[in-house]
């Protein structure tokens, strides 16, 4: 990537005329500009609505540091002229399509597989080889200088960032008036300043009386294409919905069971997740970073410590406004457009419990290979995570069709229901491209469905669903995921992808369907303050 340079947009950014919309306007339309208005805070005090404006302020930073992580000096981008092409850089936070990884911007070379974790010349030969202290920290950047790599901690390189965002979190320890609170915002800033966030990770899980909350640091490691292993700042500022997160809760009590109930051989699944995890569902109130970057996260289960994982447990919090809106503007037009015969099992209640049955089957299965290969993440490589995505989908979908029987509140699907609304979602998805792990994980998932029976298209436009089906394929699909992570089966793993992980036969044609519909492939959030 270059660093200074002169910008033409001659051909990736002409102006509209004769009322035909440039390629780039087109792009920007695939996103939904979706008003998140300002909350509800009845609730909240007054020394709460300047804790919540600190976290805000703290985000921000956040946002700075994965700039630097992702793409380099955001000024380059705030000084492009035409107002389209820096309006879609903002959106993909810089020069590269998140869809399909390519450069929309000339001058500027193809996004690197490690971004800014890695100089843009290493080797996986050379890394692999380099005898360099904690150079598999997912908290270290590699940079190359006259004597050779090293590892460079985070908490040195954006000294200047955190700093800024550990006195936003001192003043809002200082304010609080929930010791929980207090505790976990003193926990996160060591763990900033250190890059060792267990005790952080406690404290957040212990922090259950609170309707505020603040995820921030380096969680996500889906910019690191090159080892899979360096991980993004991001940060969400939450507020928690009380009534929806009474009504999903309980289904956190059932991860113990979840784990045996995964169609897979006992040595797959004996990892023990821990007793404690719960389920939250939260409003968003601002997005930053690696959260805010491309295709918007909707739920998350943090953390991902597996130490924590097995002492404790993890948190799923379901982004309940996003997930609304995304529901009206893309899930249920696309439900109607291609499952026009199932589109009355198209339901919003599904939607939610299927994603909280995704983000909790991240925490499912092994997190160490069987056969000494170390952990399933350095085992599979670049692999790791479209893996991990495709688990989750599918076992989160395969659980969630198995366990409806457990719903016995207000919210009320059928099985029906789930299988319907995670076909819509997943034929949505696919338009997430092969530029990211998700979007590979999806079309992986779809064509396996097709390609076994479980949808049918029949010469038109129109998906057909065979819910028998469609569960027993699931299941066997999840056999296969579980045991390639177990065994840490890189081979296996390549060559299962590139059979199936492809765009479908069917992927132009849905596109162009849903370009003519206007369904966006996504959001981008205007918050209200």
């Amino acid at each position: 990537m270059k660093k200074t340079i002169i910008i033409s947009f001659a051909v990736l950014a002409l102006a509209s005329c004769g009322g035909h919309k440039s390629a780039i306007e087109h792009e920007i339309d695939d996103y939904a500009t979706v008003t998140v208005p300002v909350p509800d805070l009845s609730g909240i005090s007054d020394n709460g609505k300047e804790v919540l404006n600190l976290y805000r302020f703290a985000a921000q930073e956040a946002d700075n540091i994965y700039w630097k992580q992702y793409f380099g000096d955001k000024a380059l981008i705030d000084a492009i002229e035409a107002p389209d092409v820096k309006k879609f850089a903002l959106i993909n936070y810089g020069p590269w399509n998140r869809l399909d990884g390519k450069t929309f911007i000339e001058g500027y070379s193809e996004r690197a597989a490690g971004v800014n974790f890695y100089p843009a010349d290493i080797t996986s030969e050379e890394f692999d080889s380099c005898n360099l202290e904690d150079k598999e920290s997912p908290y270290t950047l590699i940079k190359r200088d006259s004597t050779g790599l090293k590892a460079v901690w985070f908490h040195d390189e954006y000294s200047e960032e955190i700093n800024k965002i550990s006195a936003f979190l001192t003043a809002a320890a200082d304010i609080t008036i929930k010791p929980s609170v207090r505790n976990y915002l003193l926990k996160k800033i060591e763990g900033l300043k250190t890059d060792n966030y267990y005790d952080s990770d406690i404290a957040w899980l212990e922090m259950e009386d609170s309707k505020m909350d603040l995820v921030i640091g380096p969680n996500e490691t889906n910019d690191d294409q090159f080892k899979g292993i360096k991980k993004s700042y991001g940060a969400l500022v939450l507020l928690k919905d009380l009534v929806r997160t009474d009504h999903l809760g309980r289904y956190a009590a059932l991860i113990p069971e979840l784990q045996k109930e995964l169609p897979c051989p006992e040595q797959f699944k004996a990892f023990a997740p821990g007793n404690f995890s719960d389920v939250f569902v939260c409003d968003a109130l601002y997005y930053a970073g690696s959260y805010n970057a491309g295709v918007k996260e909707i739920a998350i289960n943090l953390p991902y410590d597996e130490r924590v994982q097995e002492e404790r447990g993890t948190r799923t919090i379901l982004l309940g406004n996003v997930i609304d809106a995304k529901f009206n503007s893309i899930i249920s037009p696309v439900g109607e457009l291609f499952l026009s015969e199932d589109f009355p099992n198209i339901d919003r209640n599904a939607f939610l419990i299927n994603l909280a049955f995704r983000e909790m089957a991240h925490g499912l299965g092994v997190k160490e290979t069987v056969n000494g290969k170390g952990s399933v993440t350095d085992a599979l490589g670049s692999h790791a995570l479209t893996w991990e995505e495709a688990k989750a989908n599918v076992v989160g979908a395969y659980l969630a069709s198995n366990n409806i029987k457990h719903d016995d509140t207000s919210i009320l699907v059928s099985r029906e229901n789930s299988i319907a609304t995670f076909i819509a979602s997943l034929i949505r998805s696919q338009r997430y491209g092969e530029g990211e792990a998700l979007g590979r994980a999806n079309m992986m998932i779809l064509n396996y469905l097709m390609k076994n029976g479980a949808l049918s298209r029949n010469g038109s436009a129109k998906y057909k669903i065979d819910y028998a089906k469609t569960r027993e394929v699931l299941g066997e699909l999840a056999g296969i995921i579980l045991k390639t992570q177990a065994e840490g089966d890189v081979a296996f793993a390549e060559s299962f992808e590139k059979e199936y992980a492809g765009k479908p036969a069917s992927f132009d044609e849905d596109r162009r369907l849903m370009s003519l519909e206007k369904i966006p492939v996504d959001v981008v959030f205007d918050f209200k303050r």
